[in-house]
This record gives C-alpha cells, sequence and structure tokens, in this order.
C-alpha cells in the first residue's frame, strides 16, 4: 500500500507544481505582450486568455483527480472502512488522468514556451524599429538645424540686399545731385562768357 502511495504521490508533485509555475508565467507574459504595439499585442493576449481559460479547466481537473486520488484517507478510513480495498482499480484509473492532466499541462507549458519565444521576437523586432525611429529623428534634427542654418543665412542676405538697395538709392540722388550741380556751374559758365 504504501508503494502505491508513493507512486501516486509522484504525479501529485509534479501536477502541483506544475500548476503553481504556470500562472507566474502567463503572468509575465502578460505584462510582456500589454507593452507591445496594438497589432501584435491584441493577438498575444488572445493567446494568453486561452492559456488562461486551459489553465483553470486544468486546475479544476487536477484539483478533482488529486481529492479523489487519496483513499486512503482518514475520513474514508472512519466512514467507509470497507472500500479502502476497492479503491486499488479506480486509482489506477485516477493515475492515468492524472499523468493525462499533467501531460496536457506540460503541453500548455510548451505552448507558453512558444508564445514567450514569439514575445521574445516580436520585442526583437520592436526594439529594431525603435533604434531606427531613433536614427530617423536624429536625422531629421539634422536636417532641421540645416534648414535653421539657411534660413537664417537667406535672412542675412535680405538684409544685405536690402543695406544694398537703400545704399544705392542714396547714391543714386547724390550722383543725380552732383550733375545738377555740375550742369548749373557749366551753364553759369557760359552765361558769364557769352555776356562778356
Amino acid at each position: 500500500m504504501a508503494t502505491r502511495g508513493s507512486i501516486a504521490s509522484s504525479p501529485q508533485i509534479s501536477t502541483k507544481s506544475a500548476i503553481q509555475s504556470v500562472p507566474m508565467k502567463i503572468k509575465r507574459m502578460d505584462l510582456e505582450a500589454r507593452t507591445l504595439p496594438p497589432a501584435q499585442k491584441a493577438t498575444l493576449l488572445a493567446k494568453l486568455r486561452e492559456y488562461k481559460s486551459d489553465l483553470n479547466v486544468l486546475k479544476r481537473e487536477a484539483k478533482k483527480i488529486l481529492a479523489s486520488n487519496d483513499p486512503f484517507s482518514a475520513r474514508d478510513e472512519l466512514l467507509n472502512p470497507g472500500l479502502v480495498g476497492r479503491h486499488l482499480g479506480p486509482g489506477l484509473d485516477q493515475r492515468d488522468r492524472l499523468m493525462m492532466a499533467t501531460d496536457r499541462m506540460n503541453q500548455t507549458g510548451e505552448r507558453i514556451k512558444e508564445s514567450r519565444r514569439q514575445l521574445n521576437e516580436t520585442e526583437e523586432v520592436g526594439v529594431n524599429i525603435l533604434q531606427d525611429l531613433q536614427l530617423q529623428h536624429q536625422t531629421l534634427l539634422h536636417t532641421q538645424h540645416t534648414i535653421h542654418g539657411v534660413a537664417d543665412g537667406i535672412a542675412k542676405s535680405r538684409r544685405l540686399l536690402s543695406s544694398l538697395s537703400q545704399r544705392f538709392e542714396r547714391h543714386k540722388y547724390i550722383m543725380g545731385g552732383i550733375i545738377a550741380v555740375c550742369l548749373l556751374a557749366i551753364l553759369f559758365i557760359m552765361h558769364v562768357k557769352s555776356g562778356h
């Protein structure tokens, strides 16, 4: 009887440890998935909901199996001492069900690992995209600085042209005044000479 109890306890222990470790993995994956872009996040969150549902089904099934897999409990012995010998046949069936639940749990674990791998790949793609965006941001900043430099140069050129235009206007008036004075001087000299 003791050997049968030890045989049954090995799958029970592995099932319990698997059931306890999976929710933390799902929670971590959920947190990582929520940091991704919306399109990828929606797909991964849907998968995680499916895994949570599978896990809840497996938990209920394992709980039933584990609860019914203890034929030598004090309660059963006190209430129905004659049933102790009859539990050996169904116990094997329960052990098989427990093994099947453990296998399903392992399959769920594998699917979680695969989803985690996809999540890591998606995260790597996201990091590459962020690096590309950072590089493009720096290029845009450099272009913006260049444009500001060109705009400053154009503004200086406009001011210089405006200043030259104003000087040209002033020089034009000065030259016109000098020409007018020269013409008056010539006319005055001609008038003086014609008067003699």
